[in-house]
């Protein structure tokens, strides 16, 4: 019993300071004060692309996302097993507006191009996941600052519950439910997912809102999977 305690009391602490940031930054934007990188601040563009974050989808790059968050930021190709993998740039912690996080940003870069970093990695190290993380050469760097980012991943800090979701980002375009744990929130016209976890994190996942596809086509698979 104690040890239930134990876990229960951070999971709500989490939840409460959470909704008290939240609702503090409504607060915030109701009376006009400038607020801005709040992950539901989403500006929709004529081309079809986005801008969240600071950074416009498939335009801005790995540099302005290092100039804009600061350069604590670590840049690899992530690769499972038989695949190419794809340059992503990884930040352990980042505010946004007054949230604060994990984030991962992936490059929209040729698979040619991020075959040839991996060939002049000097090392590589396997991450949590079993993927093989390859370290980038000085050489690889400049190119690797210069890529346009394709997708953004945030993973807040507190727990994102489907009452909090569905109040700041509206009711979604369709659902995908792959487990009893784990359900997606689709937003295509915003080009946004949300995946609610109850044993996990929740993630942000944003693209470009013409590229939604590419977002959308994995979680239908991943569902086919379960």
């Amino acid at each position: 019993m104690a040890l239930r305690k134990i876990v229960l009391i951070p999971l709500l602490l989490a939840a409460v300071v959470l909704t008290a940031v939240l609702l503090r930054s409504g607060d915030t934007e109701r009376k006009g004060l400038p607020v801005s990188g709040l992950p539901w601040q989403i500006d929709l563009l004529p081309d079809g692309n986005s801008k969240v974050f600071g950074l416009t989808l498939t335009q801005s790059t790995l540099g302005d996302a290092r100039e804009h968050f600061g350069p604590d930021m670590e840049i690899a190709v992530i690769a499972r097993r038989e695949e190419t993998g794809s340059l992503e740039a990884y930040y352990g912690r980042v505010t946004t507006g007054v949230l604060t996080g994990k984030m991962i940003l992936v490059a929209d870069l040729d698979k040619e191009s991020v075959e040839r970093m991996r060939q002049h990695a000097g090392k590589s190290t396997y991450t949590e996941s079993s993927a093989k993380k390859y370290t980038l050469s000085p050489e690889d760097l400049a190119l690797a600052y210069s890529a346009p980012i394709g997708s953004i991943t945030f993973i807040p800090s507190a727990s994102l519950d489907e009452e909090t979701a569905l109040a700041r980002f509206g009711p979604p375009g369709e659902r995908i439910r792959v487990s009893e744990q784990v359900e997606h929130l689709l937003y295509p016209g915003k080009g946004l997912a949300i995946t609610l976890d109850k044993k996990g994190k929740e993630l942000l996942q944003y693209v470009a809102p013409r590229n939604f596809a590419r977002l959308r086509d994995p979680l239908l698979s991943q569902r086919k999977a379960n």
